[in-house]
């Protein structure tokens, strides 16, 4: 079947390929650098008391088969050799079964990280990565032509993802319809990166025409890339410039980046690639693997469709246990005022006015007025992203929160390994407590002054100072916002 195959797009293929790798090998590094202290068997959230008290039908996995420290530690470092291995071009050398199997390794190692993920792994970059590694082990490989229906697969999907994400902004928050988010959201944003001090003190007009540039690359452009050639291909480009837009302002792991990817999908690369390398056809069991998968994702397409154009959609769901199509979306609704939760220990068994706390150091979260925000993306760091929920609502951080404390009073070394400074490095404290700060950008004279980026002022109490024993009590109290 000529109409099977997109000659032409070898080139689109090979560069999805190999950035689709790269981001694996991050998730599977992240995985394997950070699981002990948030899932593994002594971690805030166990995995096996998740597998203990959920059915396998809704979360199937290798972990259903068997769970310990070190097999977890095997199934992600085993991700990142895969993963080289595709940087390397592995699967261009091998037949074209043996190369899809290859791509199906770590689509299948990694939703079974994410199926006992639990909370840290509740984020939508997680589906994303999962639904595209899912269609790219049907993309075919080596002297095999990419197949069309695949290549618009991996535009449905960022159709939804650019799509969604700007509908679920017009349906929420006002301010995105008055053009006025951007006055709060560089401030605001979960994790700020070295740049948003300065994105964030561009003139208000700036912020504006950012807002209507955002309306038109997510509402309008992605229709774009359903038409023919050249004109998919600019579509394809203004996300890419958009998406580079927000890498440069923020933090938000490999979302951004993963976009990136989908779009360079879409762009047709023949006019620079030169002439195509020789292709044969594909076999015929091939052509009906990839059509029966293509039936597969356009009927499980349906709900994600449907919410779409829902006065009530949601974003971020996964409507079937292998993530296979889902919703996307961020920012419906974006924080006015920058809360941030941070944490503190003494060594002092008796607690009193002039009690000396110091404060523990969190990677990417901001804490240290003094400390320009860095760069992490796409590494994502799960334990700051869930403290910016934290002083978001209690309510988030209600299921960790207390095994976190426990570990800082045992000092326990998985959990201090995620922050980046320990004020007690030779006993661990008597005492933790938490407390919430509203933060701010200072202005430019403020830090010419003072050499902060940021100014606190204290808003409430997030924990009362617990210590171990019999009464060990670590719990968030009150509401989110500031009184």
């Amino acid at each position: 079947m000529e109409w099977f195959t997109a000659d032409g797009y070898w080139l689109s293929r090979l560069i999805f390929q190999r950035s689709l790798a790269v981001l694996y090998l991050v998730a599977f590094l992240a995985a394997a650098l950070q699981f002990r202290a948030l899932i593994g068997e002594r971690g805030m959230l166990p995995v096996p008391a998740l597998l203990r008290h959920t059915h396998w039908r809704l979360a199937p996995g290798l972990f259903r088969l068997h769970y310990s420290d070190r097999f977890f530690a095997v199934v992600a470092w085993a991700g990142c050799a895969v993963a080289l291995a595709l940087i390397a071009g592995v699967d261009a050398y091998v037949p074209l079964w043996a190369g899809m199997l290859l791509w199906a390794l770590p689509w299948v190692l990694y939703l079974s990280i994410v199926q006992v993920g639990q909370v840290w792994y509740g984020f939508g970059w997680e589906s994303l990565l999962l639904e595209t590694g899912f269609l790219a082990v049907f993309i075919g490989s080596g002297d095999t032509a990419p197949p069309v229906l695949v290549l618009w697969l991996l535009r449905w999907l960022l159709f939804r993802v650019e799509f969604g994400a700007g509908l679920i902004k017009i349906r929420g928050d006002s301010c995105w319809r008055r053009l006025t988010c951007l006055e709060f959201h560089h401030e605001t944003q979960p994790m700020p990166g070295p740049l948003s001090w300065f994105f964030h003190r561009l003139p208000k007009p700036v912020h504006r025409v950012e807002v209507a540039a955002n309306h038109v690359t997510q509402l309008l452009v992605p229709f774009l890339l359903f038409t023919p050639q050249p004109v998919a291909s600019l579509a394809a480009g203004l996300m890419i410039v958009t998406q580079l837009w927000l890498v440069l302002s923020g933090n938000f792991a490999w979302l951004n980046w993963l976009t990136i990817t989908l779009a360079l999908s879409a762009v047709d690369w023949s006019r620079v690639a030169g002439e195509p390398p020789a292709q044969s056809a594909p076999p015929l069991w091939y052509e009906v693997v990839v059509i029966a998968v293509t039936v597969l994702v356009v009927a499980l397409s349906y709900r994600p469709a449907r919410n779409l154009l829902s006065r009530r959609q949601v974003m971020n769901r996964s409507f079937d246990p292998l993530h296979l199509v889902n919703t996307y979306g961020a920012f419906g609704s974006i924080s006015r005022v920058r809360l941030e939760v941070v944490v503190e220990g003494t060594r002092e068994p008796v607690l009193h006015e002039g009690t000396r706390w110091q404060e523990y150091g969190f990677r990417g979260k901001p804490g240290d007025p003094r400390r320009l925000p860095r760069q992490f993306a796409p590494y994502h760091l799960r334990l700051d992203w869930m403290m910016w929920f934290a002083a978001l609502s209690p309510a988030y951080a209600r299921s960790w929160f207390g095994p976190f404390v426990e570990r800082l009073l045992e000092n326990d070394r998985d959990t201090l390994r995620l922050l980046r400074h320990n004020p007690f490095p030779d006993e661990p404290p008597v005492h933790v407590r938490a407390r919430v700060y509203r933060y701010r950008y200072t202005s430019w004279r403020e830090l010419r002054e003072t050499g902060n980026w940021w100014h606190r002022d204290y808003v409430r109490e997030f924990m009362r100072p617990a210590s171990l024993g019999p009464s060990f009590a670590a719990r968030p109290r009150g509401r989110g916002g500031p009184h």
